[in-house]
């Protein structure tokens, strides 16, 4: 009895339980999507060479000295900006993106590294004694900080990781403690430049909304109109974007707001994802008998759209099954961080969740139609190595600071 609460106390099984099975359901999906395809077929045996690597950097990240976090901070945040400079130079363009360094038959995205050590280099900011989250001079540095990656990572581009970033240095600096009108000014601009792209009117509604809140909140005239004048241009500065993002993403956007405007096109994949999904029915047409997977409606599916396979050949409850492990493994990240009394780890601990959630809302979105599609996949299920052994890391790092977590009190 005493080894057993020794082993619970020490290595949280409601973390790796849950990525277990979704890796599980992740190898079926790409078993099946890719059993008919000539020139993905040994994606499947990649991918469980992957898995097995991602174990063993899970366990040996598990077995560091916590303090080693910390102190790799730094370190790791410059040598993701020099990856990510590199990459733009020597970097291998894959679907439109500048945004993979090839060393031999093997790919590497700096992007991939590039999340955690953001997320350490922010957290260790953030956590210094004399850090005041409502300071407007420690705001600038805590996002510049995520925000120079965030710059080469759109470079690429690659918007989807830009915003998987951007979510997870809201998320960090929220946890931290921003005060109601400090979380405005950073979330403004963000709504403003969405607006923006939706067309004139709603740029011009969403600053009416900006216009109101700065009336709300009753600040100085002065500083009122420097918030404005910042949305304002960041409404311009997301036009910009837009007009030297390339064609494909540009049509990926538009079919956003339209889905239908190119259904043989960017709107393809949406469409017939819906398709797959929907015909799933309750438990499913059975492994390796869904018609879209197996006639390759989508293309690639194995990567983003993975999920379609669980849908369709699992149907309902296949796709619940998936719904409730990412659950169990979020709340159970949630309440280590909440518990966790040592600021950094807590913030690191966030940082790792948002980009699970991130993920998973993004893609979730993407395969049911409600967002647009932006390259982004479902970790620990999508094919993809990086992907995979980056997300391993992090969680490596969260069972860490659980098996740590008494020391830091």
């Amino acid at each position: 009895m005493r080894i057993d609460y020794n082993i619970k106390d020490k290595f949280d099984f409601g973390l790796l339980v849950p990525v277990m099975v979704l890796f599980g359901l992740g190898l079926l999906s790409i078993y099946s999507s890719t059993v008919n395809n000539p020139l993905a077929e040994d994606n499947f045996q990649k991918q469980l060479v992957w898995g097995a690597i991602a174990l063993i950097v899970f366990f040996i990240v598990y077995s560091l000295p916590t303090k080693v976090f910390k102190s790799a901070a730094l370190p790791s945040y410059f040598l993701s900006i020099i990856l990510l400079l590199a990459v733009l130079v020597i970097g291998r363009q894959i679907s439109g993106s500048k945004s993979w360094i090839m060393f031999g038959p093997v790919g590497f995205q700096p992007s991939e590294f590039a999340k955690i050590a953001t997320i350490l280099a922010v957290a260790s900011f953030l956590s210094r004694n004399n850090t005041d989250i409502d300071s407007f001079k420690d705001i600038l540095i805590a996002l510049a900080i995520g925000l120079f990656p965030m710059m080469l990572i759109l470079l690429e581009p690659d918007m989807g990781t830009t915003i998987v970033f951007f979510g997870v240095l809201l998320t960090i600096v929220f946890w931290k403690g921003i005060s109601s009108f400090s979380l405005f000014v950073v979330l403004s601009p963000a709504f403003i430049a969405i607006s923006a792209l939706f067309g004139l009117v709603y740029f011009i509604v969403g600053l009416a909304v900006i216009i109101v809140f700065l009336v709300i909140f009753k600040k100085d005239l002065f500083f009122s109109a420097s918030i404005f004048a910042l949305n304002l241009a960041s409404g311009f500065f997301a036009d910009y974007i837009f007009n030297v993002l390339s064609p494909h993403q540009q049509k990926r956007i538009q079919a956003f707001i339209d889905p239908m405007s190119d259904p043989l096109g960017s709107g393809y994949n949406t469409i017939q994802a819906k398709v797959a999904i929907g015909s799933g029915g309750l438990a499913g047409k059975g492994f390796l008998e869904g018609h879209q997977t197996q006639l390759q409606f989508i293309p690639e599916q194995w990567t983003d759209f993975a999920f379609c396979v669980i849908g369709e050949e699992f149907g309902f409850i296949g796709s619940i099954i998936v719904l409730a492990m990412f659950l169990i493994l979020f709340l159970r990240i949630l309440k280590i961080a909440y518990s966790t009394k040592d600021e950094f780890l807590s913030l690191v601990v966030i940082g790792i969740l948002s980009v699970y959630f991130i993920h998973f809302l993004i893609n979730m979105g993407m395969v049911v139609g409600i967002l647009p599609v932006i390259g982004i996949p479902l970790l620990f299920i999508s094919y993809g190595g990086s992907s995979l052994v980056l997300s391993m890391l992090m969680l490596g790092i969260v069972e860490n600071i659980y098996r740590t977590r008494k020391n830091y009190a």
